[in-house]
């Protein structure tokens, strides 16, 4: 029982993490004869990434959501003004799609059906 709280902590943790690094480093723009949002692309990959792995090593559908709310709970915090008046999410088409693209993302990670469990019986794999 313990060992699934710590778990479940660290999942949390986790998409915690990868929610704050990307809220971070989604505003970064390389230009190579067109602004290229690199940030914005490696952030929203490395949060899928986590999410479809979880997905897929996990036998439930929880270890993903646990990770996609420690994420998307520091996404919506790091949207709110701190006192100095500054943001780390700014109301520009990267901030605007980096606050939306995780939520869309966990729910369809989370909803995506269970190809594991579709497995026959009989056909040797236990």
């Amino acid at each position: 029982m313990l060992s699934r709280i710590v778990s479940a902590i660290l999942l949390v943790l986790a998409g915690a993490a990868i929610g704050a690094i990307g809220t971070i480093a989604h505003q970064l723009t390389v230009a190579w004869g067109i602004p290229i949002p690199l940030g914005l692309i490696l952030s929203l990959l490395a949060y899928t990434s986590l999410l479809v792995g979880l997905r897929l090593l996990g036998h439930s559908r929880l270890p993903a959501l646990l990770a996609a709310l420690g994420a998307i709970a520091v996404i919506l915090l790091f949207t709110q003004q701190s006192g100095g008046g500054s943001v780390l999410i700014p109301n520009n088409l990267a901030g605007q799609v980096w606050l939306v693209a995780p939520i869309l993302i966990a729910a369809v990670v989370v909803a995506w059906p269970d190809v594991q469990g579709r497995r026959r019986v009989g056909d040797g794999i236990s």
